[in-house]
């Protein structure tokens, strides 16, 4: 399924995070290809994917995205972490 990354939505991640902004190719790798989807607080998904090299050396970067339908997606948010939320449910892990 496609997932959409408005440029809107990139300026809204580059600005609450400019450590993102040289992440774009990161995010849309992480939502194509994550190595676990949780599930948000408010019916949300979250790709989370460890990479060995960020902007802030190696960190996982979780992308917030949200399907409408089996056919269309979009991104909410987008931030690096030291790991992956404990407390949160896995959906699906690879």
């Amino acid at each position: 399924m496609p997932i959409r990354l408005t440029g809107e939505r990139w300026q809204r991640v580059t600005s609450r995070h400019p450590e993102m902004a040289s992440e774009r190719e990161k995010v849309l790798e992480t939502v194509a290809a994550p190595d676990i989807i949780q599930v948000g607080d408010f019916g949300e998904l979250l790709a989370v994917r460890r990479w060995p090299s960020t902007a802030l050396t190696s960190k996982y970067l979780v992308v917030a995205y949200r399907e409408n339908d089996a056919t269309d997606g979009f991104i909410m948010a987008a931030y690096l972490t030291r790991r992956p939320s404990k407390a949160r449910a896995a959906s699906w892990t690879k």
